[in-house]
């Protein structure tokens, strides 16, 4: 009897399954043919990472071509579409592979591949090295709390000890703030809070690097400021608290103040609670000072309009006894405030190659500039690299321009971004060249110096601004000159080279027996464009858990909720999205506490939805918000049959009754 037709249609493959059987079974060919490579490259590997560096050099082989369509296909077919890859590449391909094969009738093994890391391997490998680096997972959460310590850290053991036992897993320590001795401190207290918890926190040291920053600034002028405190429509709320002290032996306010003010001993020996104090100020208007308290350390006296006072403003009172120049005194030195130069779109600012202090523009009485702003910066060989219409930017992209001109002693930039008042820039501000091909080393003179304590304290060194195979080597050579511990390396991913160069830093890192990669989401925004910065932290993971590298995820995370004590919404879905990096830091502030607090608690629910790019599919409560096929057809024959519509019309409706 012939086969029937319809028969025959239905085991047909699928018209894709051909097509999709050839693409992928290039893509592994390619893969395997670059084995006698790999292997080259791999022997300086160590043992630990071994597997895990082929998997990524398998992953980069994947990556090489546009996937889209292929994955399309595969979906339609039902089967793995590789976006889940990363963790075991070569497995993932096989699978797809095998069952494609039965799809045409072509059974059979593959040819097994040395070291092909398996599903379980790759993730298990990640949670090892994630262990190895950043220390155990605590109870219910998997991605670890890094915390920067403040430099208030290094006196107050409370803070350390309610960190740790909030939540914090590594503690940070920036080397470009404090001193040996405070962060020495700072571990010590670590370590108390250890043995008092019963728990473990691994000490991070976050290297300086080469950071260009604008230079200093001619000081601005010796005035202050005092005001009282106001509600919204303008009533004193609170005077302004002003501390009276003798300029030949001044002494710190007892209690926090609005204003300090020298002034000499003799006459304010003579000073009586109740007295007003008659001025002029710098702005010409009249002001009054009410004396509160008298003590032989100072006076207290309150303000109740706002005033501005410059060394030299007289004060003066009426007391009957006293005469001519003993109603009067002379306000004594006063500090300099700090200056800043005002920008706007379409200014121009002359960028010096030298630390002498700059100054704002100078204008003429219409405002118009007759002398364009000036400042220096503290590595002045950058702009060796730099050419007429590279980008710069300052102060974590506050503000940008366009270099015009590069001359032999400074150079000339056109201001292109600012916000709609303008900007101001001040000394010590982060400056970012992004299409300048910079060619500085990772390490400073200081960072040398510093990592002799760093390789006695440290778990874990952080290497800031990592750009190259070279810079990562250059670190491991001076760790090994030190001899001793050694502890693991993290490459601070800051730049677009140091993004561009990530894969050959990943494995030259990996000839160590531990490592990780932070993402520094602050200048690295600034240099890729903000608008580039979620594809870019996404290829870094996906390259790093390809690697089974760990990823801190890094810079303004809950920052509003740490320096302000109320989160954002923006921010909260930022530290959720930190779930599917292995680390989330967070940076000081005085809430820092509760930012701990706020950040565990969103991990820890995080965990049941998210695994890297992995949705994981728990019991969805809105799934029962209505009934469930079976719930509805039970319902159903339970419910007594209704009248006809026309026998309800004749009857009327009843009300409903209670449930």
């Amino acid at each position: 009897m012939p086969a029937n037709p319809a028969d025959h249609r239905a085991h047909r493959p699928h018209p894709d399954v051909e097509t999709v059987l050839r693409q992928l079974s290039a893509i592994r060919a390619e893969m395997v043919a670059h084995a006698p490579v790999l292997d080259q490259r791999l022997d300086a590997v160590h043992p630990h990472y071994r597997s895990s560096a082929r998997n990524l050099l398998h992953y980069l082989t994947l990556r090489r071509r546009d996937l889209r369509g292929l994955q399309h296909r595969l979906a339609r077919l039902g089967l793995s579409s590789l976006g889940r890859a990363e963790s075991h590449v070569l497995a993932t391909v096989d699978a797809v592979l095998a069952v494609l094969h039965r799809l045409t009738g072509r059974d059979g093994p593959l040819p097994a591949q040395e070291g092909t890391v398996d599903f379980s391997e790759g993730q298990r490998l990640l949670g090892e090295h994630t262990a190895a680096l950043l220390g155990p997972a605590r109870a219910g959460r998997d991605v670890r709390i890094m915390v920067t310590m403040p430099s208030e850290a290094g006196d107050d053991g409370t803070l350390i000890h309610d960190l740790l036992r909030q939540g914090m897993d590594c503690m940070r320590i920036n080397c470009a703030h404090d001193a040996p001795g405070t962060w020495e401190r700072m571990i010590a207290h670590l370590r108390r809070a250890e043995r008092s918890l019963g728990r473990s926190a691994r000490v991070v040291m976050d290297l300086a690097g080469p950071k260009l920053r604008t230079g200093p600034l001619e000081p601005g002028p010796a005035v202050v400021r005092i005001r009282p405190r106001r509600d919204s429509i303008g009533r004193v709320t609170a005077p302004a608290r002003v501390w009276l002290t003798a300029q030949e032996d001044a002494q710190a306010p007892p209690s926090p103040a609005d204003a300090c003010l020298p002034l000499p001993a003799g006459w304010l020996a003579r000073l009586r609670p109740g007295w007003r104090l008659k001025l002029t100020d710098a702005r010409g208007s009249r002001r009054v000072l009410r004396v509160v308290a008298v003590s032989d350390r100072g006076c207290w006296a309150e303000a109740s309009q706002t005033l501005y006072v410059v060394p030299g403003t007289v004060l003066r009172h009426r007391r009957a006894f006293a005469r001519g120049a003993e109603r009067r005194a002379t306000i004594g030195p006063l500090p300099a405030t700090a200056n800043a130069i005002p920008l706007a779109q379409g200014d121009l600012l002359v960028v010096r190659r030298d630390r002498r202090p700059g100054r704002p523009a100078c204008t003429d009485s219409g405002g118009r500039i007759l002398t364009p702003a000036t400042i220096g910066c503290t590595l002045p060989e950058v702009f060796e690299a730099a050419s007429p219409g590279d980008a710069i930017w300052f102060d974590d992209g506050r503000i940008g321009g366009v270099v015009e001109t590069v001359e032999a002693g400074q150079v000339l930039v056109r201001i292109t971004q600012a916000g709609a008042r303008g900007e101001k820039l001040r000394a010590g501000k982060g400056i970012n060249l992004p299409d300048s091909p910079l060619k500085l080393p990772a390490l400073t003179a200081r960072d040398i110096e510093d990592l002799a304590f760093v390789a006695r304290h440290a778990d874990v060194v952080e290497l800031s601004f990592a750009n190259s195979a070279e810079d990562v080597a250059a670190l491991r050579g001076h760790l090994t000159r030190l001899g001793g511990r050694q502890p693991a390396i993290v490459l601070k991913i800051e730049t677009r080279r140091g993004f561009a160069c990530l894969p050959e830093m990943l494995l030259t890192a990996m000839e160590a027996p531990c490592c990780g990669v932070m993402i520094a989401r602050g200048d690295l925004a600034v240099e890729c464009g903000f608008d580039r910065l979620a594809e870019v932290q996404e290829e870094i993971l996906w390259i790093c858990e390809a690697a089974h590298v760990p990823v801190i995820w890094a810079t303004q995370v809950l920052e509003t909720l740490a320096k302000q004590g109320m989160p954002s919404r923006a921010e909260i879905t930022d530290a959720a999205m930190g779930h599917r990096a292995e680390c989330v830091m967070l940076n000081k502030g005085p809430h820092l506490l509760n930012a701990v607090r706020v950040l565990d608690a969103i991990l820890r629910r995080m965990r049941a939805h998210q695994f890297k790019k992995q949705t994981m599919l728990r019991e969805l409560r809105l799934a029962h918000a209505l009934p469930a096929a079976s719930d509805a057809a039970s319902a159903s024959a339970a419910r007594p049959t209704s009248p006809p519509a026309r026998s309800r019309a004749r009857h009327g409706s009843a009300p409903p009754g209670p449930a």
